[in-house]
């Protein structure tokens, strides 16, 4: 299980990262503005998370790599990504909604949380570095608009998915990779054919 929380954990970083660098530079950062843009959203759901469940130091404080990581990612995706549509910019978005979903949810489940805890740890993980990320971009986060497709709830269910297969005793593997799946499937499915939550 520890091999796959670590591969988890990079995926969903890196993925993060592009997404914070190319936001940045929609909204006309310089280069100092993306690599603090793609820090916040790769570090800020996971950081938050562990302050709550207790874990310290940070998951990216013991291992250094993660920063060095981001920092590449930042620069290559800020200098050299070209021609990057918001299209586009939703599947990196997702990938690090799916992941950082199952990894909360997993963390929470290792501390023996119930499951309705590691559930609510597995959205806050997959959501919040893209709320403090849309909060430095100067702007409401879109995972809080009436216009955005699902976004919280899509984390929702595919967490719900996971800690479900995982108190069943499912294979560890398969209930993360089925359950970050579902997320990515209907995150993707919701922006596609514009899938919002009712209005009051």
């Amino acid at each position: 299980m520890d091999n796959i929380l670590f591969i988890l954990t990079y995926i969903a970083v890196t993925a993060s990262a592009i997404s914070g660098a190319l936001e940045a530079r929609k909204n006309e950062m310089d280069i100092v503005g993306a690599m603090t843009i793609a820090f916040v959203t790769a570090f800020g759901g996971g950081t938050i998370r562990d302050l709550l469940l207790g874990r310290t130091p940070i998951f990216w404080v013991t291992d250094s790599f993660l920063s060095v990581l981001t920092f590449f990612v930042a620069l290559v995706s800020f200098y050299w990504l070209n021609n990057i549509s918001n299209q586009m910019l939703n599947v990196p978005d997702a990938i690090g909604l799916s992941v950082f979903s199952i990894l909360g949810a997993t963390y929470a489940l290792e501390i023996n949380a119930n499951a309705i805890v590691a559930i609510l740890m597995g959205v806050i993980t997959g959501i919040f570095g893209g709320v403090l990320r849309d909060l430095m971009c100067n702007r409401v986060p879109s995972v809080f608009r009436h216009s955005t497709e699902l976004y919280a709830t899509c984390s929702f269910i595919g967490t719900f998915v996971f800690v479900a297969l995982t108190i069943f005793r499912v294979n560890a593997f398969i209930a993360s990779i089925t359950g970050a799946f579902v997320v990515f499937s209907l995150r993707l499915l919701a922006v596609q054919f514009k899938i919002t939550l009712p209005k009051p």
